[in-house]
């Protein structure tokens, strides 16, 4: 069989530093503001300001709006679920038998450990911003498909993982269970000034580390309640 002529093919050119450069701005910028504001609410213009970019580089790099919407979630969606099966497989490899509390670990710590939500301060306000944006997807049947194809594959290896633990009981539930630990985890973390508002004493029991724990705690008894009635 002949090879097909490779050299007769266009080279594409690869995108310079300040090129790319941009188009991470515009990323982060588009999700700091859709965060904000909303998907409607943030205009393009707004965003390629607040990016320090010509408006046109933001169809340039990312093409309509709802495009750049769709990258935004799609971008840490990405990490967020390689890191949560990373954090699945090691513990399927430990050889330990699996708990209820060690799988929504695996799937709620990533994320809070990316905001800083874990006691490491390490954190990036960049993920708090997209925790509001998952919010919103989540909650506007608009951004369904996004939903679908960003989130749902990750969410349903982890249900099957719960329904292991817990046979006999109907998917449905194990979803509905599910659902509502992922709006802890939301609540959680762009709500923490809620907690210091209905505090007695501002700043106690506020500690990330505590929090997390706190939360991991509460999911695994909250399912463990509404899948054994």
């Amino acid at each position: 069989m002949t090879s097909p002529d490779l050299t007769a093919r266009p080279r594409r050119r690869a995108a310079s530093k300040r090129s790319l450069a941009t188009s991470l701005s515009i990323l982060d910028a588009a999700e700091s503001l859709f965060a904000e504001r909303g998907y409607d609410g943030a205009s393009v213009r707004d965003i390629a300001a607040a990016a320090g970019a010509q408006i046109a580089s933001v169809s340039f790099h990312h093409g309509s709006k709802e495009a750049l919407f769709e990258r935004v979630v799609e971008r840490r969606a990405r990490e967020l679920s390689r890191l949560r099966l990373e954090a699945l497989e090691a513990l399927q490899a430990s050889g330990d038998a699996l708990t209820l509390n060690a799988v929504l670990s695996a799937f709620l710590r990533p994320y809070l450990d990316k905001a800083g939500l874990d006691g490491s301060g390490a954190g990036d306000p960049q993920w708090l911003a997209y925790a509001r944006l998952v919010a919103m997807v989540s909650a506007d049947v608009r951004w369904r498909r996004i939903s679908e194809r960003c989130f749902d594959p990750t969410a349903g290896i982890f249900i099957a993982e719960i329904a292991r633990l817990f046979p006999g009981v109907a998917a449905s539930r194990i979803a509905v269970a599910f659902v509502f630990s992922v709006s802890a985890m939301l609540s959680l973390s762009t709500s923490r000034w809620r907690i210091e508002a209905l505090s007695a004493a501002p700043g106690t029991g506020s500690e990330p580390q505590r929090l997390a724990d706190d939360l991991v705690r509460f999911c695994e008894a909250g399912m463990r309640a509404a899948l054994a009635g």
